[in-house]
């Protein structure tokens, strides 16, 4: 077999998922672009709840504002049309100032909120490139826009804080590069997508660029590579790989470079890709609301509150997955209010939660349930089972083993709730003060 054709060679990079990541629960998904100039897109529900027939004309995705506005007779269209006089995409990039932007004030709140990695869009499907990328000319926010290196700035802080550094970037699609027609289906984006090997040879440097400059610990490609590309050839994938781990032994790439190649750990995206979190590594992304990109329409009606992160990265962790939480900065800089109160009202939670997620693993089947009503999630620790509870008066804990040490059961520090043990296990009692998911430990 040659470097061009050699399928079995994707199993060269196969290793044990590395040690930070298997400690590192939380994340936080950053989507900024030009798009956050106008802000706008219908907050119609989430990803996997929404029809396929009905979703594209009524994108709650911001960051697809481009390809939605092309859509005849959809109410972006209608609404650029209104508001932004119909002008061209690319004015939104001069628009774009970033004139508050303060990345050590991100990367603190971040930190505060209990996240381990941070990973911002370098080019999203627009094609607009956050730092002086090859080939792009001057279409990057270092010649355009705000004027700078936004990766550079943004991965510089969230290493000072102490996190770790990951990039996304789209390769299955680019709207100015490879200008198909507007996306009106699934089957739309996964067909009219660019596959040419010239195209695959930019996205190439692109990456590679960014392995180079940037060193980043997880590489985050979006909805495929190009086909052109998915070879160990010149300007191939399996190429790109070998580089990214020499550079970065312990580095981390997803499960969107299409069927047949490699990745370290899948993904799903809100409710959507269920099936992938049934490896045995993977990640749940969303964001705050139903967008990823800052979307003015959106209200507290469409956000998770810091209580419902907490749950929503409990629930996650119980089933043996990390969860990335996306934030969309507003076209200044600045993290919108909503947000804010909800990563900080997260992070209240996170100061005594998270030591329990840490390290964290599934319970055993038939050791004990989860449950909704009252919400009761588990995990297991090397010390023994941990139980998070959260809503109604009194939640009844049990567990089918006699592993554990029922007796020796307490609640973590300075909770609202008391624990008293019962015949047939323990009782959970709330009070109205609590900030968040009540932690009890139950010795081995």
């Amino acid at each position: 077999m040659t470097e061009m054709s050699a399928p079995g060679q994707w199993s060269e990079f196969n290793r044990p998922i590395p040690e930070w990541f298997e400690k590192a629960p939380f994340g936080i998904f950053i989507h900024w672009g030009a798009y956050s100039v106008p802000a706008w897109a219908e907050p119609i529900g989430a990803l996997g709840t929404i029809s396929d027939d009905r979703w594209f004309a009524h994108n709650p995705y911001a960051e697809w504002y481009y390809n939605t506005i092309r859509i005849q007779g959809s109410p972006a269209e209608q609404h650029h049309r209104e508001v932004h006089g119909g002008q061209d995409y690319d004015a939104f990039l001069d628009e774009w100032k970033a004139e508050q932007f303060d990345p050590d004030d991100w990367a603190q709140l971040f930190r505060s909120a209990g996240a381990d990695y941070v990973i911002p869009t370098t080019k999203h499907h627009d094609g607009i490139a956050l730092w002086d990328a090859p080939g792009t000319g001057t279409r990057n926010t270092v010649n355009r826009g705000p004027g700078r290196d936004l990766i550079e700035e943004i991965g510089g802080s969230v290493r000072k804080a102490g996190m770790r550094f990951g990039v996304y970037y789209s390769g299955g699609l680019d709207w100015h590069a490879r200008p198909f027609p507007p996306h009106t289906t699934s089957a739309s984006v996964h067909g009219d997508r660019p596959q040419d090997a010239e195209y695959a040879a930019y996205a190439y440097e692109h990456v590679r660029d960014l392995v180079d400059r940037y060193q980043p610990d997880i590489l985050w490609n979006d909805i495929n590579w190009p086909d052109g590309g998915k070879h160990f050839g010149d300007h191939g994938l399996g190429r790109l790989f070998r580089h990214f781990y020499s550079a970065n032994p312990e580095g981390l790439v997803n499960d969107r470079w299409g069927e047949g190649t490699h990745h370290d750990y899948a993904t799903s995206e809100y409710e959507h890709m269920g099936q992938n979190e049934s490896e045995p590594h993977w990640e749940n992304c969303r964001g705050i609301g139903f967008s990823f990109g800052y979307n003015q329409v959106e209200g507290p009606e469409q956000s998770l509150s810091g209580r419902e992160l907490a749950r929503h990265l409990i629930d996650v962790v119980s089933r043996g997955g990390h969860f990335l939480l996306n934030v969309g900065p507003k076209a200044d800089g600045t993290i919108p209010d909503i947000q804010r109160r909800s990563l900080t009202e997260l992070g209240q939670w996170m100061a005594k939660g998270k030591e329990y997620l840490v390290g964290a693993r599934p319970v055993p089947q038939g050791v004990a349930s989860p449950s909704d009503e009252p919400w009761i999630r588990w995990v297991e620790r090397p010390e023994g089972l941990v139980a998070f509870v959260d809503g109604g008066e009194g939640a009844e804990l049990r567990v089918r083993s006699d592993q554990f040490d029922l007796d020796a059961a307490k609640l973590s520090a300075e909770q609202d709730a008391t624990l008293v043990r019962t015949e047939v296990g323990l009782k959970v009692r709330l009070s109205a003060g609590a900030i968040g998911p009540v932690i009890v430990t139950i010795p081995n």
